[in-house]
């Protein structure tokens, strides 16, 4: 009866989770910004986990309690609110944690926590390379500043500005962009030090020693990788470098940094040369077995209400209704009287790095007397990673930030700030956010707090729009007159 029960509360889940599994995960593993390819593994390497371990785990079963639903609420409330929102990353966390929790509830604690490693490590599902943009943006400055460092020790002439490296001579010019920060091979060499650790150190001191090594390999790993995508430009050609090299150099650095973790994984074995008990440091030991069949009592009331109560939750869940997108607002650059204007397109890296349904807009104008600024409208499409703080993007290409401050002119919120590079003249900027609602904002923390709600209680994801402006002017009345001359074009609001 308990493992009916069980099985029945597993397809429970699938229906409830059914976005999750069967189109949002799979979404975001085919999503190229995301380059989570290796996340089709994951799931398969957990049910290894759990076939190899399924004596311990019949060894492990006790009497079903009632803490494991007490454990399930949190995330049943995560699993809902994802499933509202299209927000993977609560999906994926409820999902997890309700594993453990139903495991729990109809087998007790000590079988929940030898279910515990491999339902975390379904955790190495969530998309965090759009949720990290800040750890993305300093990867990238380290990457590339450390690799700027080695060659210039090994006598190269290379110059390097924000995450772009380039010969001297102008021969060839490298950017290091979102893709080659390295937190794709981080999380990807993570994970699989996760598995190996797991199965090759015996305690779980030893293993997260090893799991936390598995940052700085990959780091250096692709620092290594990036000085000789350099090297290759230089010696061969910026083609051969940015094509098949850069292709194929990753599978060889990751097969370097995989043996660097065996070698460390050796070095601890070494290190800790009196191996621990086995089960020691293991939290299903925690606890005695019971001592004999009989001490494993079924209690059928708790089973009966553990099942009933995880069915009727994720059958709730399963009724909840599709996100809708919003309409996109109706925002357009236009001519302003007394400034002649340019229509500009958006930029390579722009096209590459953003959503297909992202929506630029780019325009140059020019008064007579030679002052000039360029407006850029960005309308978001469902994905959160078609709006980029420029507090990520403009250190990347290379810019210094001053005077940062939040201002409002005419009931608009704006960020303003100054942005100098080099030896070129100080350059006034300013953006302001706002959805198709109408809410507006300066704050990007605000504008996702903003957006996480509106997906879980309105069933809504926003379209949001950001407006930016450079000026040739960075004074503070400058930005104020280019701030009301928007308004009054109808761009902000």
């Amino acid at each position: 009866m308990r493992h009916i029960l069980f099985a029945a509360t597993l397809a429970a889940m699938v229906l409830g989770f059914r976005l999750l599994l069967f189109r949002h995960a799979p979404d975001v593993f085919n999503a190229e910004h995301e380059d989570m390819s290796y996340g089709w593994y994951v799931p398969l390497f957990s049910l290894y986990v759990l076939w190899t371990e399924r004596a311990r785990i019949r060894e492990s079963v006790g009497s079903p309690s009632l803490a494991g639903v007490a454990l399930s609420l949190p995330f049943l409330l995560f699993g809902f609110l994802g499933a509202r929102g299209a927000q993977v990353r609560l999906e994926i966390v409820g999902f997890a944690g309700l594993l453990v929790a139903a495991t729990w509830a109809f087998y007790g604690r000590r079988t929940a926590a030898r279910a515990l490693f491999p339902a975390a490590f379904l955790l190495f599902c969530i998309p965090l390379a759009t949720f990290l943009d800040v750890v993305t943006v300093h990867l990238r400055l380290f990457a590339s500043s450390a690799a700027f460092a080695l060659l210039n020790g090994f006598g190269a002439e290379v110059i390097q500005r924000g995450t772009i490296i380039g010969a001297a001579d102008g021969s060839f010019a490298i950017d290091v962009a979102e893709p080659c920060s390295g937190l794709r091979s981080l999380f990807a060499l993570a994970a699989l030090t996760a598995g190996y650790a797991y199965f090759a150190q015996p305690t779980w001191t030893r293993r997260a020693i090893l799991f936390a090594l598995s940052v700085p390999i990959a780091i250096i790993g692709n620092v290594v990788r990036i000085m000789t995508i350099c090297i290759v430009a230089n010696c061969a050609s910026k083609e051969f470098a940015m094509g098949f090299y850069h292709d194929y150099s990753g599978y060889i650095v990751f097969a370097a940094a995989i043996a660097l973790m065996l070698l460390a994984s050796e070095c601890l074995n070494v290190a800790f040369r009196k191996r621990p008990k086995e089960g020691a440091d293991d939290p299903a030991q925690s606890s005695p077995a019971p001592a004999h069949a009989s001490a494993v009592r079924s209690r059928p009331a708790v089973l009966g209400f553990s099942a009933a109560f995880f069915v009727a939750a994720m059958l709730y869940q399963a009724t909840t209704p599709e996100v809708v997108l919003a309409e996109a607002p109706d925002v357009h650059l236009a001519e302003i009287e007394g400034w002649t204007s340019e229509e500009l397109g958006p930029g390579e890296a722009e096209l590459k790095m953003l959503p297909a349904d992202t929506r630029i807009e780019k325009r140059r104008y020019e008064s007579e007397d030679g002052d000039w600024f360029v407006a850029t409208v960005v309308v978001g499409g469902a994905s959160k990673s078609s709006i980029h703080r420029p507090e990520l993007c403009l250190p990347a290409q290379g810019w210094r930030m001053a005077n940062p401050k939040t201002v409002e002119i005419d009931g608009v919120q704006w960020r303003t700030l100054s942005i100098l590079s080099g030896t070129s003249p100080e350059i006034g900027f300013m953006y302001t956010f706002r959805n198709q609602a109408g809410f507006g904002t300066a704050s990007h923390v605000s504008r996702i707090w903003r957006d996480v709600v509106d997906r879980s209680f309105l069933n809504r994801i926003d379209r949001w729009v950001m407006v930016t402006v450079n000026s040739s002017d960075p004074g503070g009345e400058a930005l104020e007159r280019i701030a009301r001359l928007l308004k009054k074009k109808g761009v902000v609001k």
